[in-house]
């Protein structure tokens, strides 16, 4: 299983990133390489086009319905509806309740770029697994603003097929018992870190910081961790120093392009 950065920023678009995107690969018995997508925000399509194969993708999960999560997906549908060699066949698209909604509204009334025929959208459900080939979804509710959710993907190890490794994405929480669920035993959690520790302590419910994300990989046991979500007006060198006083495994500071493999 791998996992691909197309945008890290956090919250908009920054100087040196795309906002939140990323890619979860692993390949099959056949040698089939299966992708899902997680998340594409302002940017990041163009980054799928350097990355991936945006008509070749075997679902797509969003983890929330905030532009700087979703607002490629329109641009998407756009590449992928008028390719000249006609239209791609629909993707799942996972997401929580008003997903269809949310993508209309983000379309707008020009039925030239409605996402009807393009997306296949299924509201996740709780407890409720989505397989993928030889991938499995499970999203778990967290702490924001509006509903949104964190997924733990399941697939192949890369150095050994036979064996199953788990990465977590925690979309953007604060601490809450749902990012505690994501993060128990998984070989990877990516998480948001967008607020600062003493800055931002009066807006709770929104996002982690540095120090929380790690608190979370330290109690779950999270076999490394990889900070993301920073917006450009933070110091990335801070959200490591808050994670690592507090959390002693591996820590990385998320990059578009990069690539971790499980």
């Amino acid at each position: 299983m791998r996992l691909t950065v197309l945008g890290c920023a956090g919250s908009f678009p920054g100087p040196d990133s795309a906002a939140s995107g990323y890619l979860v690969q692993a390949d099959d018995a056949d040698g089939r390489t299966w992708t899902v997508l997680l998340d594409l925000g302002n940017g990041a399509l163009s980054a799928l086009q350097r990355y991936g194969d945006p008509t070749r993708l075997d679902a797509i999960g969003l983890s929330h319905l905030h532009a700087d999560h979703v607002a490629d997906m329109v641009v998407l549908n756009v590449l992928r509806r008028y390719r000249p060699e006609g239209p791609c066949a629909p993707v799942a698209v996972h997401g929580p309740t008003g997903t269809a909604d949310r993508l209309a509204q983000l379309a707008g009334k020009d039925p030239a770029t409605s996402t009807d025929g393009q997306f296949d959208v299924v509201e996740w459900r709780a407890g409720s697994r989505v397989v993928v080939g030889p991938l499995v979804l499970e999203p778990v509710p967290v702490e924001h603003p509006i509903p949104a959710f964190g997924i733990r993907v399941s697939g192949p190890s890369d150095a050994d097929p036979a064996r199953t490794v788990t990465l977590a994405y925690t979309g953007d929480t604060d601490a809450c018992a749902g990012l505690d669920d994501l993060a128990a035993g998984v070989d990877l959690l990516l998480s948001e870190a967008a607020y600062v520790e003493g800055r931002d302590d009066a807006s709770r419910g929104v996002h982690l910081t540095g120090r929380r994300a790690g608190e979370a990989a330290a109690r779950g046991g999270a076999g490394r961790l990889v900070l993301t979500h920073i917006p450009a007006w933070n110091d990335p060198a801070v959200t490591v120093s808050e994670a690592s006083a507090v959390y002693d495994g591996p820590i990385e500071l998320a990059h578009p392009g990069g690539v971790h493999v499980l």
